[in-house]
């Protein structure tokens, strides 16, 4: 059974060329374009997944936002996590209903959108920001999603460390994650996922250093591109443009007695030499 539109929800409009616009259903309520007038009422209390026409005739397709469509309409002033990244984060780390994970460097909330989503309704996010006008941005942006009761935010520097103990995840997203993986090890319990979005090569250079030696196992660190093809079966071909290099992504579990010389650890990353070249001199 179709899902019927109701007063508060989020709803999708996309018309005939594919913009796409972002509605909260209010009573009494219009949407305005250029391609003319739709009724909020003629969207409360009817199916999604269907075609409503505006005052001048042009279709408009309603649909239920994707957790993706959501984060992208978010009100940002910061560059939010790309899609293509957002689901390997929550795919590589396990993140789904019931699990308790941090997050820093909130910006605009785009990823705590996407984590509030998968976590729920058992799990919760625990979401720190250094600058206050941020938490408030994203405060608000949780609220219009209706996601606001799966996060606790905090604004505070995260040198001072977090608050929690034994949770399943931590990912951040600040400027210089190494500083920081004493406070991580504290919260993780073991066997925990940890992550990091990194922009440049030498912040992961950096990162894998500060890594080596300590109790981190199955280290990886990814990139993922993402191009688009045209949808015509007379011409299918790829985009002429794609949304290549965002940022890089390195992952691993805390294993607190893990061992240098265990396979999987930055250091045996380290050492490691393809097969029929010579390993590197210790």
């Amino acid at each position: 059974m179709a899902r019927v539109a109701q007063v508060g929800d989020r709803v999708l409009l996309i018309d005939p060329k594919g913009k796409r616009y972002m509605l909260t259903l209010e009573a009494g309520a219009s949407f305005h374009s250029n391609r003319g007038i739709v009724h909020h009422d003629d969207l409360i209390g009817q199916p999604l997944g269907r075609v409503v026409y505006s005052h001048l005739g042009t279709p408009f397709t309603v649909l239920q936002p994707s957790i993706a469509d959501l984060a992208k309409a978010i009100k940002r002033t910061t560059q939010i996590i790309y899609p293509k990244d957002s689901g390997q984060i929550v795919v590589r780390m396990n993140v789904c209903a019931g699990t308790h994970i941090i997050e820093a460097g909130t910006g605009s909330g785009g990823l705590t959108t996407i984590l509030a989503h998968a976590v729920a309704p058992t799990g919760h996010v625990y979401s720190y920001e250094q600058r206050p006008e941020m938490t408030a941005i994203a405060e608000r942006n949780l609220a219009k999603v209706g996601l606001r009761d799966y996060v606790t935010f905090y604004t505070r520097d995260i040198a001072e460390g977090f608050e929690e103990r034994d949770v399943d995840a931590v990912f951040l997203d600040v400027r210089e994650p190494w500083r920081y993986l004493h406070q991580v090890v504290e919260a993780l319990t073991p066997g925990g996922f940890f992550g990091a979005l990194l922009p440049t090569v030498n912040q992961v250079s950096a990162l894998v250093e500060a890594m080596e030696g300590g109790p981190w196992f199955d280290v990886e660190i990814i990139e993922t591109l993402e191009r688009r093809w045209k949808v015509n079966h007379a011409r299918l071909r790829p985009a002429d443009r794609m949304v290549a290099h965002t940022a890089f992504l390195l992952f691993a579990r805390y294993v607190p007695e893990v061992r240098a010389e265990t396979e999987g650890t930055v250091d045996d990353a380290v050492r490691y030499a393809p097969k029929g070249e010579d390993a590197p001199e210790e």
